[in-house]
């Protein structure tokens, strides 16, 4: 049996994807459509209050394509906070007017060789940091989710640890030469989801999502073992633009 890389955890994240049913929102009246707005900016203002607090963080996108309207990506220290959030938002008459399109659970996720050896890692503050973070409110957003291969000689679960080290360190260096353009926050998802991690990209110009994803599609750690499943990419959204978006 290959030995398992040991990973540090930090908070749980949930992004949460709806589409909008613009012939049910058509159907409230004047005074229903302006309570529902209401009802809504009251969580995103409870949000961004978490956010201060530093028990948690909240981005809020809206989709570019079919497959969703808009995204919460919420981060919380329990699975329990993250299915309070789900339910505040459900017992909205906002939540109404949607259809839930898709939903990633997972937590964020680092390698345990980023600590200090004989130390505790959650006194680091940069590791902390990076486990429970502030979420990017970038212009433009980029979630998927990936696996690794297991098949035949491409088996990433039969590399060794030194092995696999080595490949995520060769990928790693793209990664880092994207540096200031984009902002990534990965989560680990197995045993959460339906596939191994939750990848979430941050970035001011949308098409360095294109050039990241492209670039290591020929690192060797892709090609053989990278397996991705769809994109969802966006916009962000304030009160300002929702208003717009909502207006009929």
């Amino acid at each position: 049996m290959s030995e398992a890389m040991q990973t540090l955890e930090g908070w749980y994240v949930l992004n949460d994807f709806r589409a909008i049913d613009w012939t049910a929102w058509k159907s409230l009246s004047k005074q229903e459509r302006g309570r529902a707005e209401d009802e809504l900016y009251s969580l995103l203002a409870q949000y961004q209050a978490t956010e201060d607090q530093r028990e948690g963080s909240t981005a809020f996108y809206s989709i570019v394509g079919q497959k969703a309207d808009f995204m919460f990506m919420h981060l919380r220290e329990t699975l329990e906070e993250l299915n309070e959030l789900e339910t505040a938002f459900n017992k909205t008459l906002f939540a109404q007017v949607t259809i839930p399109t898709f939903s990633y659970v997972s937590v964020v996720e680092l390698g345990s060789y980023m600590a200090k050896p004989g130390t505790d890692p959650m006194e680091d503050p940069d590791i902390v940091a990076r486990l429970k973070p502030t979420l990017p409110k970038a212009r433009h957003v980029c979630f998927y989710p990936m696996n690794k291969r297991r098949e035949g000689n491409d088996n990433w679960y039969m590399l060794s640890v030194d092995e696999r080290r080595g490949f995520m360190r060769a990928h790693g260096m793209i990664g880092r030469s994207y540096a200031g353009k984009i902002k990534q926050i990965i989560a680990g998802s197995i045993g959460l989801d339906d596939w191994e991690w939750g990848v979430t990209l941050f970035a001011e110009d949308a098409l360095q999502f294109k050039k990241i994803v492209h670039e290591m599609r020929f690192d060797e750690t892709s090609a053989r073992f990278g397996e991705f499943g769809e994109f969802y990419v966006g916009n962000l959204l304030n009160r300002d633009k929702m208003e717009t978006m909502l207006k009929l």
